[in-house]
């Protein structure tokens, strides 16, 4: 999946499914359960589990639409957060927000949205974007003031590997001639804030906040739910990844065939933040340069 060669994944995927021997379906944690056996998703009532996180999600709607192309119906079972987005992505017949307990959905078959590529059989030609999936419904949101080239922050993530996140304080290196810094990043600290030097505009609504990626002119995020939100929308977004980062990033290089708007920057070392944080001042103090200025 990381080197791009899909067929060879499906079928490794192929054989570990036929090999594997499985616990009744809907048992143990969600997020390690395998919910698709290999059952035909042709002309079926198919239920789309959402059991990741809000970034998987976001990343794997992309294939609602080839999936509503052979199944009679697609139901989204998603997390809350997220319905006024997916209700409106392409593909999606009905939507209901993921809780305890069993969906108020009839279905034929079902499977976790993750594996909808594999069931498919998707080859590059439908991993590849080539324009933006989502779409944003109507929102009021708070204005992006200032005198310069607008970028939002976020450098913390959840509790899935922590080697993501970034300290504060590095990001306050990043303050520069022509550059206002806004902060996204949810439920911060006032220290934590302070020691970035942004103003914070964050929401809790992904909507909204889909909004205000919108109206900056540039995101610089951790690998987290924002890098796939603004990917999803085609916003430009500077994405910072640890040196063992996840499958769905190359492991170097500067561009993910899944998000185009996206730039990344890898650690060379690992935990070693300060040379990526260098690295990006640099590049946004070209970037700021090059802004265009209202006359």
């Amino acid at each position: 999946m990381r080197a791009g060669d899909f067929a060879r994944a499906w079928t490794i995927n192929d054989r570990d499914l036929a090999a594997a021997s499985h616990p009744a379906k809907h048992t143990g944690p969600r997020h390690l359960q395998r919910i698709w056996r290999g059952e035909s998703l042709t002309d079926k009532h198919v239920l789309v589990r959402c059991y990741h996180g809000l970034g998987d999600t976001l990343q794997f709607l992309r294939f609602m639409q080839p999936l509503r192309g052979v199944a009679r119906s697609v139901t989204v079972w998603c997390q809350a957060g997220l319905l006024p987005l997916v209700e409106r992505t392409r593909g999606v017949d009905r939507v209901l927000a993921l809780h305890e307990g069993t969906p108020e959905a009839d279905f034929e078959v079902d499977i976790e949205i993750m594996e909808v590529p594999h069931a498919l059989k998707v080859g590059r030609e439908r991993i590849e974007m080539r324009a933006p999936y989502l779409t944003l419904p109507p929102k009021s949101v708070a204005s992006v003031d200032g005198d310069g080239l607008a970028v939002g922050l976020v450098w913390e993530v959840g509790q899935w590997d922590k080697r993501r996140a970034i300290p504060p304080g590095l990001l306050g290196r990043l303050a520069a001639p022509g550059v206002v810094l806004h902060s996204l990043q949810a439920d911060v600290a006032q220290e934590e804030l302070a020691q970035t030097g942004a103003r914070d505009i964050s929401t809790p609504d992904i909507a909204a906040l889909g909004h205000l990626l919108r109206r900056l002119d540039l995101v610089i995020c951790v690998d987290t739910m924002i890098a796939h939100l603004a990917g999803a929308l085609g916003c430009e977004a500077w994405v910072l990844l640890h040196a063992d980062c996840d499958w769905r990033w190359p492991a170097s290089g500067c561009r993910s065939l899944w998000y185009p708007s996206l730039r990344l920057f890898h650690q060379r070392t690992a935990g070693d933040w300060g040379a990526v944080i260098a690295e990006v001042r640099e590049a946004l103090v070209q970037r700021a340069k090059s802004a265009p200025r209202d006359a």
